[in-house]
């Protein structure tokens, strides 16, 4: 009997023992890979993106178990191209992006803001040519603006005129897809008027244009976001879920020392030289995803442009189901 009782006693100690070592050795391993797979992101060399090199540079990818290829493209149709072959799983674009590539079925679904203007930081700017004597929004009506028709630049800019009083008949543009060809033509005079991003619109300043408007005021208007295939978000939700607790954490570095990560800003191109060493970081967003109101009024616009002939559904494009 006292043998039983002994190894009775034994057993209870080690039921005990086991998960306290459990535990213990769980505290002291490596994060484990939220998924054997590595995210693939489509990324264009623009200040948006300066929290997925920062995640890159800081390790944070790896602290939060996932694996991420940063997939460098030149333009806004080269990335949807990798998006649609299925070389990219996901990347920053904007709303309008997103319902563009879901107007027959669901193929993206926006996770999180990317980036948006913030209070003294413009992400867009309405530029004069410092050769045009133009000095005053007013002076715009009825002069012809560079931007890229039937993209976001063009949603916006109407946006912005509308609320200083314009009325559609005001409003003149030209289309100027490449931005360095409206750089040149602002420059050179040939354009009296154009739109800019942050922070190639501190660079036309620099070089003599004058700001009219920015979007500092109306910060969801140009505002970007991360958006994945909808068809990687359903094989790899863990993944996705890792990937955006590591941006969380690199958007937290940033608003905390964003001069730490000029010489990243530098080296990944994502600022002109001649604005490398005077360009001042600003604020990143943190997690949230697009309301409905904003969906609705870019859709709004889009079916108004004839850019798009149906409802796109919010619900179905937007998921702010994998943020941290």
């Amino acid at each position: 009997m006292k043998t039983q009782k002994g190894e009775t006693a034994r057993m209870k100690r080690l039921l005990i023992l086991f998960p306290l070592l459990a535990l213990l050795l769980g505290a002291c391993a490596s994060p484990v890979p939220a998924e054997e797979v590595t995210i693939r992101l489509a990324v264009i060399p623009v200040i948006d993106t300066l929290p997925m090199f920062v995640a890159e540079a800081e390790g944070l990818y790896a602290k939060h178990g996932v694996k991420v290829e940063l997939v460098p493209v030149a333009s806004a149709p080269e990335r949807d191209q990798l998006l649609q072959a299925g070389q990219a799983d996901g990347t920053l674009n904007e709303l309008l992006s997103v319902m563009f590539f879901n107007r027959e079925t669901v193929q993206m679904q926006a996770v999180r803001y990317g980036h948006m203007a913030s209070e003294g930081a413009g992400h867009f700017f309405l530029l004069a040519s410092g050769q045009s004597g133009i000095t005053d929004v007013e002076q715009l009506k009825g002069v012809e603006i560079g931007i890229s028709q039937g993209t976001i630049i063009e949603y916006l800019t109407d946006r912005l005129l509308e609320s200083e009083g314009f009325t559609s008949a005001d409003i003149k543009y030209v289309a100027v897809p490449k931005i360095p060809d409206r750089m040149a033509l602002l420059g050179s005079g040939e354009l009296k008027a154009a739109v800019m991003p942050d922070p190639l619109g501190g660079l036309a300043v620099q070089q003599g244009a004058v700001i009219l408007l920015d979007d500092s005021s109306y910060p969801l208007l140009g505002a970007s976001v991360i958006s994945f295939r909808k068809e990687f978000l359903d094989k790899h939700p863990a993944a996705v879920k890792a990937f955006l607790a590591a941006i969380e954490e690199a958007v937290t570095l940033i608003n905390s020392d964003p001069a730490r990560f000029s010489a990243l800003l530098a080296e990944k191109k994502l600022v002109p030289p001649p604005l490398a060493g005077s360009y001042v970081i600003p604020k990143f967003p943190l997690k949230g995803v697009s309301s409905q109101d904003e969906w609705d009024d870019v859709l709004a616009w889009a079916k108004g442009k004839g850019l798009l002939q149906t409802d796109i559904s919010y619900k179905d494009s937007v998921n702010p189901s994998f943020l941290p």
